[in-house]
Formats: C-alpha cells, sequence, structure tokens
C-alpha cells in the first residue's frame, strides 16, 4: 500500500476553512490560506490557488445575492483603489514595512475595540467616504497585499445586513482577484501546478461557499458587527505580531 498525499488532502482542507469564512463574512480568507498553505506548498503555488478560490468565492456570491449588491459602493471603491495602487507601490519601496504594519496594526484594533466597548453606533449614511476607503485600500494592496481592513471598516460603518455587506465585498474583490489573477498569468505563475490543486479543492471550496452563505443568513445585524470587529482586531494583533518580528 502506497502511503498518501498529504498535501493534497491537506490543501483541499486549508481551503475549505477558508472559503467558509470568506464566504461567512465577505473577507479573512487570505490571512488563513496563504500562510497555511505555505507550509504545504511553495508560496508562489500558494498565492495564485487562493487568489483564484477568491475569483470562485465571489462569482458565486455575486450569482447567489446580486441583488444585494450596492453597486454605487462597489463600484466607487474600485475605482478609487485603482488611484491607490501607485502609490501602494512607492510606499513598497520608500517606508519600512514593519512601520506601516504597526501602525496600521494599531489603528485596525484601536477602531474595532472602540466600535465594540463603544454604546453609539457609528455609521455612514452615504457613499461621500469611498473614496478614502477606497484609496487606501489600494495603497495597502498595492504595498503589501493587505487591501481588505480598510473596506471592511468601510462595510461596517455603513450599516449594511450581513447579506449586503457578503455581496458587496464580492463585488468589488471579483474585478480585483480577476486583475491579480491575470498578472499571475503574465508573469508565468499560473502553472499547472496551481490549476491541480484547485480543481483537486474545488468540490470542497463549493460545499464551503454555500455553507458560508448559509452561516451568513443566520446572523443578525448585531451578531454579525461582532464578529466582524472581533476579526478586525485578530488581523490587527497579526499585523503588530509581524512588525515586532
Amino acid at each position: 500500500m502506497t502511503n498518501p498525499d498529504w498535501t493534497t488532502i491537506l490543501v483541499p482542507l486549508v481551503l475549505f476553512l477558508a472559503t467558509v469564512i470568506r464566504s461567512t463574512f465577505g473577507f479573512g480568507e487570505a490571512l488563513i490560506a496563504v500562510p497555511l498553505l505555505a507550509l504545504l506548498i511553495p508560496v508562489e503555488v500558494a498565492a495564485p490557488v487562493a487568489m483564484l478560490v477568491s475569483v470562485t468565492v465571489a462569482m458565486i456570491a455575486i450569482a447567489q445575492d446580486w441583488r444585494e449588491i450596492h453597486v454605487r459602493s462597489a463600484g466607487r471603491l474600485v475605482l478609487a483603489t485603482a488611484f491607490g495602487i501607485p502609490l501602494g507601490l512607492l510606499l513598497l519601496k520608500t517606508v519600512s514595512e514593519p512601520v506601516v504594519k504597526a501602525f496600521l496594526g494599531i489603528v485596525i484594533v484601536a477602531f474595532s475595540t472602540y466600535s465594540l466597548s463603544s454604546a453609539k453606533r457609528h455609521e455612514i449614511h452615504s457613499d461621500y467616504l469611498s473614496w478614502m476607503f477606497g484609496f487606501s485600500a489600494g495603497v495597502l494592496g498595492g504595498a503589501y497585499g493587505m487591501n481588505g481592513p480598510p473596506l471592511v471598516i468601510y462595510g461596517s460603518l455603513r450599516g449594511w445586513s450581513p447579506t449586503r455587506f457578503r455581496a458587496t465585498l464580492q463585488g468589488y474583490f471579483l474585478p480585483a482577484s480577476a486583475i491579480g489573477m491575470c498578472g499571475y498569468w503574465l508573469t508565468g505563475l499560473w502553472t499547472p501546478a496551481v490549476t491541480r490543486f484547485y480543481f483537486v479543492s474545488l468540490p470542497g471550496i463549493l460545499i464551503a461557499t454555500f455553507l458560508g452563505r448559509v452561516i451568513n443568513q443566520r446572523l443578525s445585524a448585531g451578531q454579525f458587527l461582532v464578529y466582524i470587529h472581533l476579526g478586525l482586531i485578530i488581523i490587527g494583533s497579526i499585523l503588530l505580531a509581524q512588525a515586532m518580528l
């Protein structure tokens, strides 16, 4: 009897877990998928696989809940992100990564801790600040591939329902991830290994996407916001830990 190929078993399990989180909350899978996958397969394979999964989850989520997408917000966020990416690339070359991660971690943890402890819920009732959050997402995405936190903070401030929050973020991530996959293809990083791990994991990804949607729909708006801010605190703490290493 031959020994099992643990890589082809563990990679789909990691992607299943990451996809449940992404499908439930609309974000967060990259913090789980890429670091864990990098323990199993080369990073140059792990990152494109995670990106390809991101495209798949976004496409399914949009097909399920396209009516819930706040199209104007998603469009403005994508446009603002495009303008922020060049500054992010410049930031990558000129500013120390630990400094940026420490600053971002402190801001995220402080914002979410205040939001959880404050009796008054703060909301933004229009898109007039969407450019600021989208631009920040572009800067952080261009520099360190961390475009998620500003978008999640913006969504929490808009007071969207869990379904709208999830759907609108997918309306943003689909074009962003598709462009990322084009970049991987042009640079030769979309390899047969990427495609193989993706298809091996696809059945679990599909199940996890629908499972996440079920969980999302069962959460009340209050519960959803609590989980969102707890997730942001975890992200901020990870960034602070990385900055100190």
